[in-house]
């Protein structure tokens, strides 16, 4: 399996960031922007040792199997040898249906945008009365020092907004609505 172990193991033997272990007497150097600028990256790639044979020497194959995170559809690889069947019919189960996914961004429902986390309003990009278009920006939530855009579900004129700069917001409070 791939880890970031021989990454971690490069880091620490580097001169730069054990210059007593060499020493040389240099003082640390190492500082926020040090792997992007100064690392020298000669970790070789991963190569799995996995040969894909069973005990009896035959092949285990793979299965693709396709998953849903964050709203997103993903295709992950996996060994055959864990039981995971690609297909329904493989199994003579009956297709799963598929279960409405938790969208990240701005949730919407009707006129109403929603925050979807709690957060504070960096900025608002809009005014009330103002006509705005499908994915313009509404305002700008800043949550765990990252900053989410909220933008128009659909294209209408903002009504009841509630947002201001420096505002706190929780999750699910409403922003504005955006009406025809």
């Amino acid at each position: 399996m791939a880890t970031a172990i021989p990454f971690h193991r490069a880091v620490v033997a580097d001169r730069a960031f054990a210059p007593e272990r060499h020493g040389c007497g240099e003082p640390f150097t190492v500082h926020t922007r040090w792997i992007e600028t100064e690392f020298v990256n000669e970790i070789p790639a991963f190569v799995p040792t996995d040969t894909g044979l069973d005990e009896d020497g035959e092949s285990q194959g793979r299965e693709t199997v396709v998953v849903e995170v964050g709203g997103k559809r993903l295709e992950v690889s996996l060994p055959a040898s864990l039981g995971v069947a690609t297909s329904p019919a493989a199994t003579g189960a009956k297709k799963p249906k598929r279960k409405a996914a938790k969208k990240s961004g701005s949730a919407a429902s009707g006129d109403a945008l929603t925050s979807p986390m709690q957060g504070t309003i960096v900025k608002v990009a809009v005014e009330e009365g103002q006509q705005v278009e499908e994915g313009e920006l509404i305002v700008v939530l800043e949550a765990m020092k990252m900053e989410q855009p909220l933008n128009a579900h659909r294209a209408g004129t903002i009504k009841d907004l509630t947002a201001e700069v420096g505002g706190s917001v929780s999750a699910g409070a409403v922003i504005c609505e955006i009406k025809d």
